[in-house]
C-alpha cells in the first residue's frame, strides 16, 4: 500500500481561524496586562467576556505589570471597575462557590462576588501574621460594590505570637506575673474606613470548625475589640444593621457598645443574640430605647437578662415610638421581668412582634397579658412558648383574645394551658388571619379600581 507523507509534519486540514477570533482570544488571554474592553464593538465585547477567565485579578493595572504567578483572589488586581457585565460575574461566582443564591445580594452577581470575596478574606485573616496592607487594598477596591458583610468567624493571633495582654501599660508588673495571651482580633475600624457604602454588618468573634484545637481563648470578645468596634459603629453614618452574635459579650462590653449608639442616626436593627448579656445591658438598652434612637428591630435572644433588665426595657417601651420587633427569647425575665413589658404594651402602640418564650414566666404575669390582648391594637405577632402559665392563665388569655382583632400569630406551645383553651385561642387567631386577608383583598381591589 502506498502512503503520501506531507513535507510539513504539522500540516493539517483545519482552516485558519479568522483574525477577529485570534484577536479576541489574545485579548482574553492577556487581559491582566492590557485590559481592552470598552473600545470593542458590543458583539466583540461579549465574545471577550465569554472567554475571559474567572481568575482574572480585580484591580485595573494602569502601568504596573503583575506576573501571572502572583495573581490571587485576595490580592485583587484588574477587573473590579472595568467589567460590569453580569454574566461574567455570574460565571465568577458559580465557578468559585457552586450554587449561589443571588437574591440575597439584590440580584446583583457583581455585588455577590465582591461581598463573598471580602468575607472570605476577613474570615481567613490572622492578626500579626497575614498581610494587612493586602487586605486593605482588597477592601478599597471592593468598596463601591459592598453593602453587606456577614463575617461568621474572626481569628485571633496565632498562639506563638500572642503577646502580653493590654496590661502592658502597667509598667510595674512583676516579672513573676504570668503573661496573659492577647486574643485581640483584627481592627474592625478598617471596615468602616474603607467601605463607605456598608449598610449591614454581621460579626462573630469566634472560630468555626476548630476541632481538637478548641480553646476558650478562640471565643473571646476582648476589651480592645469592643473599643474598636464601638468607636467605628458610632462614627458610621451609613450602617443600618449590626449583628454581633455568638461572641461571649458580657455586660461590661455591651454597655460600651450601647453608649456609642445612643444617638446613632441610621442604625435600625441590632442583633446581640447568643451572648452573655445580663441586667446591666438591659438597663443600658432601656436608656438606648428611651433616647433618640431609630431602632426598629432588637434581638436579644439567648442571653442572661433577668427581672431588672426586663423592667428597664419595659419602662423604655412606654415612651418608645420606633421599635417594631423585639426578641427576648431564652432569657431569665421571670414574672417580675415580664410584667413591666406587658404593662408597657398597654400604652405602646408601635411594637408589632414580641417573642418572650422560654423566660420562666408563670401564672402571675399571665393576667396582665390578657389585658394587653384587649388594649393593644398594633401587636400582630406574639410568642410565649415554653413558659409555665397553667390552665387558669389559659382561660384568662382566651377571654382576652375574644376582644382582640389584630393578632395573627400566637405561639402557645408548651405553656401547660388546657387543650380547650389552646384550641379556642387558635380559632380566634385564625379568624383574625381571615379578616386580614379579606381586608388586604378589598384594599387591592380598591386600588385597581382607582387606577
Amino acid at each position: 500500500m502506498r502512503r503520501i507523507i506531507a513535507e510539513d509534519p504539522e500540516w493539517n486540514l483545519e482552516t485558519v481561524p479568522p483574525l477577529v477570533d485570534a484577536c479576541i482570544q489574545h485579548i482574553a488571554d492577556h487581559f491582566h496586562v492590557h485590559p481592552i474592553l470598552e473600545e470593542l464593538l458590543p458583539k466583540h465585547k461579549k465574545m471577550v467576556l465569554e472567554k475571559l477567565s474567572p481568575s482574572v485579578p480585580l484591580k485595573y493595572a494602569q502601568t504596573l505589570y503583575i506576573a501571572p504567578s502572583k495573581l490571587t483572589a485576595p490580592s485583587c488586581r484588574v477587573t473590579s471597575h472595568l467589567v460590569s457585565d453580569e454574566d461574567y460575574w455570574k460565571k465568577c461566582c458559580t465557578t468559585r462557590w457552586g450554587n449561589c443564591d443571588v437574591s440575597k445580594y439584590g440580584k446583583c452577581w457583581k455585588r455577590m462576588f465582591f461581598e463573598k470575596n471580602a468575607q472570605e478574606a476577613l474570615e481567613k485573616f490572622v492578626p500579626d501574621q497575614s498581610d494587612l496592607s493586602e487586605l486593605e487594598e482588597l477592601l478599597r477596591l471592593s468598596s463601591p460594590f459592598i453593602k453587606c458583610l456577614d463575617i461568621q468567624q474572626l481569628l485571633p493571633p496565632p498562639p506563638d505570637d500572642k503577646m502580653l495582654s493590654h496590661n502592658h501599660e502597667d509598667e510595674e508588673q512583676s516579672e513573676d506575673t504570668p503573661l496573659k495571651p492577647c486574643n485581640d482580633h483584627i481592627n474592625t475600624g478598617i471596615l468602616f474606613q474603607t467601605l463607605k457604602n456598608l449598610e449591614e454588618l454581621g460579626l462573630a468573634y469566634g472560630v468555626k470548625n476548630c476541632g481538637m484545637n478548641f480553646d476558650w481563648g478562640l471565643f473571646e470578645f476582648t476589651k480592645l475589640d469592643c473599643a474598636r468596634l464601638s468607636k467605628a459603629v458610632g462614627s458610621s453614618r451609613t450602617l443600618q444593621v449590626l449583628r454581633v452574635c455568638c461572641s461571649k459579650m458580657a455586660d461590661e462590653r455591651g454597655r460600651v457598645l450601647a453608649s456609642h449608639i445612643l444617638d446613632h442616626p441610621s442604625l435600625r436593627e441590632l442583633d446581640l443574640s447568643h451572648n452573655k448579656l445580663g441586667d446591666g445591658m438591659g438597663r443600658a438598652l432601656g436608656k438606648l430605647l428611651s433616647g433618640r434612637t431609630v431602632l426598629t428591630t432588637l434581638d436579644l435572644c439567648d442571653n442572661l437578662i433577668g427581672s431588672m433588665g426586663g423592667a428597664a426595657i419595659g419602662h423604655a417601651l412606654q415612651t418608645n415610638t420606633t421599635l417594631k420587633h423585639l426578641n427576648l427569647r431564652l432569657n431569665k425575665l421571670g414574672d417580675e421581668g415580664a410584667q413591666p413589658i406587658f404593662k408597657a404594651l398597654m400604652k405602646n402602640m408601635t411594637l408589632q412582634s414580641l417573642n418572650i418564650s422560654s423566660n420562666s414566666i408563670g401564672d402571675i404575669a399571665a393576667p396582665m397579658l390578657a389585658e394587653v390582648l384587649i388594649a393593644n391594637k398594633t401587636l400582630t405577632s406574639l410568642s410565649i412558648a415554653s413558659n409555665t402559665l397553667g390552665e387558669g392563665s389559659g382561660q384568662a388569655i382566651q377571654e382576652g383574645m375574644q376582644e382582640n382583632t389584630v393578632l395573627v400569630s400566637f405561639d402557645l406551645r408548651l405553656t401547660d394551658i388546657s387543650q380547650q383553651s389552646e384550641y379556642c385561642i387558635n380559632q380566634f387567631v385564625k379568624a383574625n388571619q381571615d379578616r386580614q386577608k379579606a381586608n388586604s383583598k378589598l384594599m387591592s381591589t380598591s386600588a385597581k379600581t382607582n387606577r
